[in-house]
């Protein structure tokens, strides 16, 4: 590039910088306390015994359209509110001191993710956690389940029971183990509940003194003074898989071939008999049981199951009877590591048992997934990964992340109080580690982690200025180790077999194979493979109308589309769906050899341009009603797959890019959300005076063996992204250009608007250094990255893999460019996954037997209510993780988003410009 073009560049740069005064940044609140420093600043530590109930229909103030009152909403006069706006409400506390809050609530019909609400207190949000007030909804088997003509079981769809349930406001990520506590002064107070996602109806909000259950050695003394008697002759099997309720959707029955002691069993067809497993592993999460006994009295309970992820520990679940905890220690029964199935009875020995207390006829018995003793150390861990992670980039900001061994930088006078907060993380590292060991009776990996990573610190600590820009990458390894062991410690799976509900006096069942039961299996498992068709999901026709669909993926999501089209598609259209599980890679041989599918789904963008072009598959617009159900994308999602006048293919994803931000770290420096591909430039001006960068959309990734958090799927290992041309186009498309000249003959780099968005963005790579390769989750977990501009499904990863940043991010739209009468052109590309341009499509192939059929079930497939339905179970497989991005407009809207996020998705999905694929 010329020189005179450069110190223009650079010129403008530096006006830039001068004039554009960095403003707090707008809508981006955080709270900077949280739940503990909460409680330590109140001097106070009055509990006072009184209960105050407030109507929740007689509100005072609200700003909510949708509000209203319904006097009879199952039985009890509710006040309706929406997912949008506040209700706000006058209470007259008779003490100041803490006060416990009950809320009932009655779940409405929403788009079937958790309620979730914030609290406010005279104004203010007392903590960060009551930001987050999570409410669940109650989901049962829409039906028993079924069983398909090769034996194998398939589960029935989740729905929604709509009940009145309780709810005592609590730490929705399971770190506090007691609910929360508001310090409220005598007098009247204004509470206000602020929605954040879906709606509900409420009630009442009882304000109260929460009295933690007795041990279980009163417990037992009060049954012997009221005359309770041990039951006699009585034993009684529940199927854990017969759960009549569960708090989400991932609690559905599961299948287990590896132990031959569950019930039902069969070595290679597929059995429902189990619930629960890596799915159940959230705080909070409850099934519940409906059990019947014949006199009231005293029994014993036994749980078989099996906790066979989390070796050398334990998980922990919390036991209801009839919606009460009984006793003190039915608050956290543990269950122990072991890859077989164990009869756990809980009690202070095997041989003294816990006997509890059941009315004669129906009883519910929930266990509830608790964190125990491991919540306030889970808290406390976050509290520090988030300091070390507030000081690593403090040190970056002087030290870049590549720092010279040769210079002496002055941490110690830069930083305040770096040593002293070092020392003071060591040594709360170093208590967890003995908290933890006492605890568990375990001294393993997670036990080394702890102190490795406190004598780090403590090293460090002595001489910061010579130890630290040495150690700057063992530092940030560790803070990613951390934070892994966070997340493996708030997982607590358990997969359930049965329940066992008997008279004292009887034994339970033996629950562990023996050898002989083992190998017999492992034979009877041998010789299945050889004659079972694995490849093969549900139902197998050879008779009447049907067509052959291939999908590839997993064999959760091929089930859960064979459930689908078994309960929805068959039924209405008579058409059979012989579904397989094949990779993308087998079409085209099989296709040749005249024994491919009917309709491929999920096939990556440049298949279908290739196959058209060769006549192999269908050009869709033959179909009279094309058009109407062409009318349920975005233009942008069907470019890929249009030629000319033809369109070869449906969308089924379409991601695009949104611009995610730190807000805590933006508000630290003062920098506001950039508007425009110049305000961009400041921004990056004023990172990179701290040593910190701004992401770019990348082209493709790569995931690398290194300690820390980065994979959206496991959270384990790292990610690297490598920069593409996204941006590139971003400019490009925004400046008003196009890539492809008519037809796509030819490209259109040449042209003027196309080399000067080349070069523009080049230059951000060459004046202004940004990276090419970067682990992007990483550093934005660390900070190093607080903007980055790439697909919204990174939102997903973050609620997951990254709990400690919960209310400190956000995302919103991509920068634009500003047009001659001023408007702002955010157009941008769709993204795709992998080296993917855009997201998969549907095809059906030139030789389908019935294209009539295979285009009925496109037209199924891709309609709104499927993928609706196909998203929620997804999600509930495999967790907020797996949030299906649907290219299908009303689908998208329908899906579990807070309002907020769906604004801002909504409105950048009108910018997205689809990338023709040409032959």
């Amino acid at each position: 590039m010329k020189l005179k073009d450069s110190l223009i560049i650079i010129a403008v740069s530096i006006l830039m910088i001068i004039t554009w005064i960095p403003v707090k940044v707008q809508g981006m609140e955080i709270i900077d306390i949280d739940y503990i420093e909460y409680l330590n600043s109140i001097e106070d530590t009055a509990r006072p015994g009184y209960e105050v109930i407030v109507p929740a229909w007689d509100y005072v103030d609200t700003d909510m359209e949708s509000l209203r009152v319904i006097d009879d909403l199952a039985g009890i006069k509710a006040l309706a509110t929406g997912e949008t706006g506040y209700v706000e409400w006058e209470v007259e506390i008779p003490q100041n001191g803490f006060y416990n809050i009950e809320i009932q609530y009655f779940p409405l019909e929403g788009r079937g993710g958790d309620i979730e609400r914030a609290l406010m207190i005279n104004g203010r949000i007392p903590f960060d956690g009551a930001k987050f007030l999570e409410f669940a909804r109650v989901w049962t088997d829409e039906y028993d389940y079924r069983i398909d003509n090769q034996g194998n079981h398939i589960r029935a769809p989740q729905k929604e029971v709509f009940i009145w349930q309780t709810k005592l406001l609590e730490d929705s990520m399971g770190y506090s183990s007691e609910p929360y506590r508001f310090y409220f002064e005598k007098g009247l107070n204004r509470v206000r509940l602020v929605s954040r996602r879906e709606p509900m109806a409420l009630a009442y909000l009882k304000f109260f003194k929460y009295d933690n259950p007795l041990p279980y050695a009163e417990v037992i003394k009060e049954y012997r003074e009221k005359g309770y008697k041990e039951v006699e002759g009585f034993i009684y099997k529940v199927q854990a898989e017969d759960a009549v309720y569960r708090s989400s959707k991932t609690l559905y029955p599961v299948y287990d071939k590896a132990d031959p002691t569950v019930e039902p069993y069969h070595p290679a067809q597929i059995r429902l008999n189990t619930i629960g497993g890596q799915s159940w592993n959230k705080a909070g999460q409850w099934i519940a049981w409906k059990v019947n006994v014949p006199e009231a009295g005293l029994y014993k309970i036994g749980i078989k199951a099996k906790q066979n992820i989390r070796s050398g520990s334990f998980t922990v679940r919390k036991l209801y009877i009839n919606g009460q905890v009984p006793f003190k220690e039915a608050e956290e029964i543990r269950f122990n590591y072991s890859n077989y199935y164990r009869m756990l009875v809980p009690g202070e020995a095997a041989d003294n048992p816990f006997l509890f207390y059941l009315e004669e006829g129906e009883n519910t018995i929930k266990l509830e997934v608790a964190l125990g003793e491991f919540a306030n150390m889970i808290a406390v861990t976050n509290s520090v990964l988030y300091e070390l992670s507030t000081i690593y980039r403090q040190i970056i900001m002087i030290t870049s992340r590549n720092p010279d061994p040769m210079r002496t930088y002055q941490l110690e006078n830069k930083i305040p109080l770096l040593v002293e907060r070092l020392q003071e993380q060591s040594r709360t590292l170093r208590k967890l580690a003995i908290d933890l060991e006492d605890y568990t009776g375990e001294k393993g990996d997670h036990i080394s982690l702890l102190n490795s990573f406190a004598h780090q610190l403590d090293l460090l600590a002595e001489r910061p200025d010579d130890r630290i820009p040495r150690s700057l990458g063992e530092l940030r390894d560790n803070l990613a180790s951390l934070g892994s062991w966070i997340l493996m410690t708030t997982e607590q799976p358990l997969q359930v077999d049965y329940l066992v509900i008997a008279s004292p006096e009887k034994e339970m069942p033996v629950a562990s194979p023996s050898v002989w039961q083992i190998l017999v299996h492992e034979v009877k498992s041998f010789i299945a493979s050889f004659t079972h068709d694995y490849n093969q999901i549900g139902n197998v026709y050879d008779e009447g109308r049907s067509i052959k669909v291939w999908i590839g993926g997993g064999r959760d999501q091929a089930q859960t589309l064979k459930t689908m089209i078994e309960d929805s598609f068959t039924p209405v259209t008579g058409i059979q769906v012989n579904l397989e599980l094949i990779q993308e890679g087998v079409i085209l041989p099989a296709t040749l050899a005249g024994k491919g599918p009917d309709v491929a789904l999920s096939v990556s963008p440049a298949l279908p341009i290739n196959f058209f072009i060769r006549n192999a598959i269908v050009d869709l617009t033959e179909f009279e009603d094309f058009p109407e159900v062409a009318a349920r994308f975005k233009q942008s999602a069907l470019v890929p797959f249009k030629y000319r006048d033809s369109v070869f293919a449906l969308p089924e994803q379409q991601v695009f890019p949104v611009l995610f931000y730190r807000i805590d770290i933006l508000q630290e420096m003062g920098i506001k959300l950039p508007e425009t591909w110049d305000d961009v430039i400041y921004v990056i001006a004023e990172l990179q005076k701290n040593n910190m960068d701004f992401g770019l959309p990348y082209s493709n990734i790569e995931q690398i063996a290194v300690g820390g958090i980065g994979e959206a799927t496991s959270g384990a290992g790292s990610i690297v992204a490598h920069a593409g041309v996204s941006t590139m186009l971003m400019l490009l498309y925004q400046s008003g250009g196009e890539l492809y000249k008519v037809d796509g003959i030819e490209t259109n780099l040449d042209s003027e608007v196309a080399i000067d968005a080349f070069t523009r963005w080049t230059e951000l790579y060459e004046l202004y250094n940004l990276p090419l390769y970067y682990d992007y989750a990483n550093y934005f977990r660390m900070g190093e990255m607080p903007l980055l501009l790439t697909g919204y499904t990174f939102r997903n990863h973050l609620e997951v893999f990254a709990p400690e940043l919960r209310g400190k991010w956000g995302f919103t739209l991509v920068p634009g460019t500003v047009q001659e009468d001023g408007s702002l052109n955010r157009t941008t590309p769709a993204l795709g996954y992998g080296t993917a341009n855009q997201g998969p499509g549907v095809i059906i192939m030139k030789n389908a037997r019935d294209k009539e059929a295979a285009w009925e079930f496109l037209k199924w497939w891709t309609s709104a209510e499927t993928q609706v339905r196909f998203g929620r179970e997804l999600e509930s497989i495999m967790g907020t993780a797996a949030r299906y991005p649907t290219a299908n407009i009303e689908a998208l809207q329908l899906l579990p988003w807070r309002v907020e996020e769906l604004e801002v998705l909504l409105e950048q999905w009108e910018w997205v410009k689809g990338l023709p694929e040409v032959p």
